[in-house]
């Protein structure tokens, strides 16, 4: 069974720094796309960050760039996402996914990602 698993969520403060870990398992996904998505209450999932297949291209909505870092390793089959300078704005539920096709080219919308894992928690206090 397929399997995406983040992990690392929990309650932090404004300024505060966070990692987020993805952890696949049932299948390699070294050959496709990640991303990171995030849904706050009575919003749409929203991209937050998205890597090519290889780490060579890395995507960034504006609300995150300069803050957020996206990262992967192929060899334990994780995908990472450091949060730094967390603002009150960025509490949601926090989604990993990987593209369905390989060597595709990551993606800004929730299209494309055959995989999700189940979320992570990322409450953040003002």
């Amino acid at each position: 069974q397929v399997q995406l698993r983040e992990s690392g969520g929990g309650l932090v403060q404004a300024g505060d720094s966070l990692r987020l870990s993805c952890a696949a398992s049932g299948r390699t996904f070294s050959n496709n796309a990640m991303g990171w998505f995030r849904q706050a209450p009575g919003k749409e999932r929203e991209f937050v960050a998205a890597l090519s297949w290889n780490g060579g291209g890395t995507y960034y909505a504006d609300s995150v760039k300069d803050r957020f870092t996206i990262s992967r390793d192929n060899v334990t089959n994780a995908v990472y996402l450091q949060m730094n300078s967390l603002k009150p704005e960025d509490p949601a539920v926090y989604y990993c996914a990987a593209h369905a096709v390989a060597f595709s080219l990551p993606r800004r919308t929730t299209r494309g990602y055959g995989y999700w894992g189940q979320g992570t928690q990322v409450p953040v206090s003002s």
